[in-house]
């Protein structure tokens, strides 16, 4: 496991890293960048692999542009054992280098030339051999049935498990990859194989064509007993003029689960081509199904993988899982313009990645498939990140870069969701024809290249006809952490109606940040005009107060201080506003409801109303017709039951509220999925179901059914357990329920099915049965978790569960601190930054902050990015403490 590297230390190391760095002595290893006096051109990789066994051997030959005299170079390896090193000069004379580890944890190594040699062009070749990683990063072992598979996972830094290279985004080469593997196995790489030679007895050896260039975290392969399923090609375009060859690549026995998600890619492809009026740029398109994964999907160049189940899709997959594997695939595929063809010039601007390919994702997904909403998506998923964003601990989507934990913890909600509403919203702003417009520009200036934000300012205020202000509102968001709180009045003065705006940032009750601040806020409010229609104003509003007039408003208006909810901000109404803009929240459209209802639990959560009030605040949402709006209020409302209800006539008052909201829309639809039925009526149901059947809320005659259906799955039929017998949409909520109320008998049913069963569609559904135990069974099911049978990748499943109770948090509490070392060992070097919230998320009280600090702030400088997920876990509980302690449980009534 890598060390977190300390600010005094960085900042010691800064000279080393730069242009004042003296190549050719004996100076510290660079823990940040990569001194750039000598730069990759270009790469030939070869691996020999068999994934039965438990380590491989490779070569790594780099061309290295030498730009100053020096007798060696940094580069970055991990894990692997080196057995010779060739350089060759530009001459053609060859040298005896020398691979030293110079900082083990971080990766670092020196390679020493072997002489010292004048600026010119080498080339390095670096014969090495390695253990298959065990932690799903570099080139990974897993098992599929028991059968054996190598694939890679590169990002954020872990090519330098697999080979030897300069792993930084800025150093793109291309690639020439080369795979000797068993004669029967299959084998893919980011691009087309060209070629196929014997290589031995029981071998083979496939070349590939050579990539475009890519920074390492990019290079894919895999190895194995593979299904490769031909998909359609995909068509040419204008843009493209030769058909793409277009794959599926599942575990064996797995690939007709694959013709699902094959024939939804071309029209992705096509209309992330229209949008950027540029061809897919590579020579084919891989999918792959991976046994087993760290992330939900990775954009390799050419190579793209998922987890297994957001490709394997049947006929009767659940809905999430169908929406899933869309809205997933379409985001990946979207990196391959943003990410791939122009990539971040370093993780400060993963934003340009990941913010690019959500906001990318929910136009592909609007255009392709309506009834998906994902417009209503892009919302929520704004609001989420304003969850986090609301913490004094929460990151920039710029975020200075100060060792690996920084970059592993950059994944967040803040880069994704909270970039991609930025986006939005600037897009909203100069108009989205004129920021497809910037768009085209920015891709085709940076294409194969590297980029940076203020690349990508640049051209959008370039196609907007904008100049330093709206520059300087874009970076605001960038560079402050933080979410705009917009306070407004409405007025009459001197004959007019005029909206008082006061910005500030918006802090939750019990915070010790500083609320003064300001961004360039393109607010946009909407408001009651004369004849009963509405009218849009926008303005940038990057003071801390300023007025708008409301031309032409009713009297008395109505104001909705973020239209079309498309702003990444929060509001705050006086009480006389609210309630005349509550008068017709149903008039509104439903991502403005969306944004109405985040204004009323922001307002709550600041400590300005109680919970009865935002109870009767909310409740009108529930009429919606509306998925994404009528389930809004549950999490508030979820809140409240687990923190705020006292009394058993409280808790019965809330339990009246939910089944008045929500049981009716569950008594029309039933608890069985009808031939033919829309996807969003199935997913009504289970949003449904799932909070009535939940044991707070525990509507008895949901629970029932969802016993009966529970009870159903659990019986044995020809020696399995009968899954199918359960509604496939709701087969989680049951096993929940069933293990709930049969405790131990459903646990081992569980436990000794599990192993059995490859499907990972009914293995999550298992998994979250699992999650729902309590007390000494809860254990079991965590135990069972750290073991063979539950995936690297599906231990948190297990983990998250039974913590909405202070005894069950205290039972989780004991067993991670009892297992910490084992949970670490399975997890890897890379998922540091999950631990805290693993170990104590959900605690609400100052007891719990203490108890967490105390057992990670000693374990810090061992797992990198445990530092931030330790501040932001403990900085929560501490504001729901705070939060809890304001409230009067007597205004449930």
């Amino acid at each position: 496991m890598r060390r977190l590297v300390r600010p005094l230390v960085l900042t010691a190391l800064a000279a080393c890293c730069g242009a004042a760095f003296a190549a050719g002595t004996d100076a510290a290893a660079p823990l940040g960048r990569l001194p750039t006096w000598a730069t990759p051109q270009a790469y030939r990789l070869a691996f020999k692999v068999d994934p039965k066994q438990e380590t491989y051997s490779g070569s790594t030959t780099i061309k290295v542009k030498l730009s100053q005299a020096s007798d060696f170079v940094w580069l970055h390896g991990h894990d692997l054992k080196v057995s010779k090193v060739t350089v060759t000069d530009a001459a053609g004379k060859k040298h005896v280098g020398k691979y030293t580890v110079a900082a083990e944890k971080e990766g670092v190594a020196r390679l020493d030339l072997g002489a010292k040699l004048d600026p010119q062009e080498l080339t390095i070749a670096i014969e090495f051999t390695a253990p298959l990683n065990k932690q799903l990063q570099g080139l990974y072992k897993v098992s599929h049935e028991g059968v054996p598979y190598a694939m890679t996972q590169m990002e954020p830094v872990s090519a330098r498990y697999a080979f030897p290279g300069f792993d930084e985004p800025s150093f793109k080469t291309p690639y020439d990859i080369s795979l000797t593997i068993p004669s029967d196995d299959q084998g893919v790489a980011n691009t087309k194989q060209i070629k196929e030679e014997k290589a031995g007895a029981g071998w083979k050896t496939l070349t590939f064509s050579t990539t475009k260039p890519l920074p390492t975290y990019l290079v894919a392969f895999a190895v194995g007993p593979w299904d490769v399923v031909k998909g359609p090609d995909i068509a040419p375009t204008q843009y493209r003029a030769e058909a793409t060859e277009l794959r599926g690549i599942a575990a064996k026995g797995e690939g007709h689960r694959m013709k699902h998600v094959l024939g939804e890619t071309q029209s992705i492809i096509h209309t992330l081509e229209d949008y950027y009026g540029f061809g897919y740029p590579f020579d084919k398109l891989d999918l792959l199904a991976a046994p087993d994964f760290s992330a939900g999907a990775m954009e390799n160049a050419g190579l793209v993988t998922f987890r297994d189940w957001l490709l394997l899709i049947d006929p009767d997959s659940p809905a999430q899982y169908v929406r899933g594997s869309f809205n997933v695939n379409a985001h990946e595929l979207a990196h391959q313009w943003t990410g791939d063809t122009v990539t971040m010039a370093w993780w400060d601007d993963l934003w340009l990645n990941e913010a690019f390919a959500t906001w990318m994702q929910q136009k592909v997904t609007t255009k392709v498939h309506p009834e998906y909403r994902a417009d209503l998506d892009r919302v929520r998923g704004a609001q989420g990140a304003m969850s986090n964003d609301s913490l004094v601990s929460a990151r920039k989507i710029r975020q200075p870069i100060t060792g690996n934990g920084d970059i592993e913890t950059a994944f967040d909600g803040i880069t994704y969701q909270k970039g991609a509403a930025v986006l939005g919203m600037f897009e909203g702003y100069v108009s989205d024809d004129v920021f497809q417009k910037g768009m085209r520009a920015y891709i085709q200036k940076h294409k194969f290249g590297n980029a940076s934000a203020d690349d990508l300012i640049d051209s959008i205020a370039e196609a907007a006809g904008q100049g330093e202000p709206f520059k300087d509102a874009f970076r605001s968001f960038l560079n402050q952490s933080g979410v705009p709180y917009v306070a407004t009045e409405v007025k009459q003065e001197g004959g007019k109606t005029v909206l008082h705006l006061t910005q500030s940032r918006y802090l939750p009750l019990g915070s010790t940040g500083d609320a003064n601040r300001v961004w360039g806020v393109p607010l946009c409010v909407r408001y009651g005009t004369t004849g009963g229609s509405s009218k849009v104003s926008c303005e940038l509003f990057d003071k801390a107060t300023g007025t708008i007039t409301l031309e032409g408003a009713s009297s008395p208006t109505w104001v909705l201080p973020n239209a079309n909810g498309r702003g990444y901000y929060r509001f705050s109404e006086g009480k006389k506003d609210l309630a005349n803009l509550s008068k017709v929240v149903g008039t509104l459209s439903d991502a403005e409801q969306l944004a109405y209802a985040d204004a009323v639990r922001a307002s709550f959560q600041h400590g300005d109303i109680n919970a009865g009030d935002l109870l009767a605040a909310l409740k009108p949402l529930t009429a919606s017709k509306t998925r994404e709006v009528f389930t809004a209020p549950m999490a508030s409302f979820g809140w409240i039951m687990q923190n705020e209800a006292v009394t058993d006539a409280q808790r019965a008052h809330l339990r009246a509220w939910a089944k008045d909201g929500y049981y009716s829309k569950l008594q029309t639809l039933g608890y069985r999925k009808k031939a033919g039925e829309p996807d969003n009526d199935t997913l009504t149901r289970q949003s449904v179901v799932d909070f009535l059947a939940d044991p707070q809320v525990a509507v008895p005659e949901v629970r029932a059914e969802m016993l009966k259906q529970g009870d159903a799955a659990l019986q044995v039929k020809d020696g399995r357990l009968d899954l199918d017998a359960a509604d496939q949409d709701l087969l989680g909520v049951a096993l929940e329920v069933a293990v709930q109320e049969r405790g131990k008998p459903a646990v081992d049913a569980l436990i000794a099915e599990i192993p059995k069963n490859s499907d990972p569609q009914k293995r999550n559904a298992m998994l979250a049965g699992l999650s729902a135990a309590k007390g000494p069974l809860a254990d079991e099911a965590r135990n069972f978790a750290l073991g063979k049978d539950v995936k690297v990748g599906e231990m948190a499943a297990v983990l998250r569960g039974a913590r909405d109770t202070q005894e069950s948090r205290d039972d989780l509490w004991k067993w991670f601190v009892a297992n910490y070392d084992k949970v670490v060992a399975r997890t890897g070097s890379f998922a540091g930054g999950q631990l805290p919230m693993l170990a104590g998320g959900g605690g609400c009280s100052k007891a719990e902050a203490d108890r967490l600090t105390a057992f990670f702030q000693p374990r810090l400088k061992d797992v990198t990015g445990a530092e931030r997920g330790l501040a932001q876990t403990t900085e929560s509980t501490l504001l729901c403490a705070a939060l809890k302690a304001k409230q009067d449980p007597t205004t449930i009534r």
